[in-house]
């Protein structure tokens, strides 16, 4: 199979497209979307967003030392989009976009009570690694909404409807695939059907 090569660039996709909201006051609340994040450990969980050091939110969550990753959906698209384009320097990103912010249960950083999993988070590092800053975190609290929970008590992608960035674009997801030892699964043994024998 022929394939080219290209320069070394970020082409881990997709991502999921968050919002990361932080501040300690209603005052300096504020979101930034972020593509660059993702789980790092298990136990405990931790989790990390890499922000540029020129972006609003960099500084309070330096100085804060906390944040809340708040996954988004579909619907959330435009809200998403537009939060990673305009500044809170210049605009109240809650107001414009019709977003609700409410109290978290561990961090003083607010969720965005539209949002379907608030995941709350506490920086234990910051590491520079170039263009961006990575914030690398512990999770502390993750608060799902029970309209998104199914009858396994699990969080459901298809009532959700998640939201995914990959190269400059917005998706949704696809059709479910199989789950987690899907491949490896041994299949079960059809019980055979009760007949009449001819005596």
């Amino acid at each position: 199979m022929a394939k080219a090569n290209w320069k070394p660039g970020t082409m881990i996709y997709p991502l999921p497209a968050v919002m990361v909201s932080c501040g300690h006051t209603p005052e300096e609340y504020n979101i930034i979307t972020i593509a660059w994040t993702g789980t790092i450990n298990s136990e405990p969980p931790m989790c990390s967003i890499s922000v540029r050091p020129g972006r609003h939110s960099y500084e309070i969550i330096k100085r804060t030392g906390e944040f809340v990753i708040n996954l988004t959906t579909e619907e959330l698209a435009k809200a998403t989009d537009w939060c990673g384009c305009r500044s809170g320097r210049k605009y109240n990103k809650w107001k414009e976009m019709n977003l609700t912010p409410a109290p978290a249960k561990i961090v003083k950083a607010p969720v965005i009570d539209e949002s379907p999993v608030n995941i709350e988070c506490v920086v234990k590092e910051i590491k520079e690694l170039g263009s961006h800053h990575m914030f690398i975190a512990e999770v502390v609290n993750v608060s799902v909404d029970e309209q998104y929970v199914n009858d396994e008590n699990a969080f459901s992608f298809a009532k959700a409807r998640p939201l995914v960035y990959s190269h400059g674009h917005y998706f949704g997801l696809g059709k479910k695939i199989g789950k987690f030892g899907w491949s490896v699964q041994k299949k079960k043994k059809k019980a055979k059907k009760p007949g009449n024998k001819s005596l």
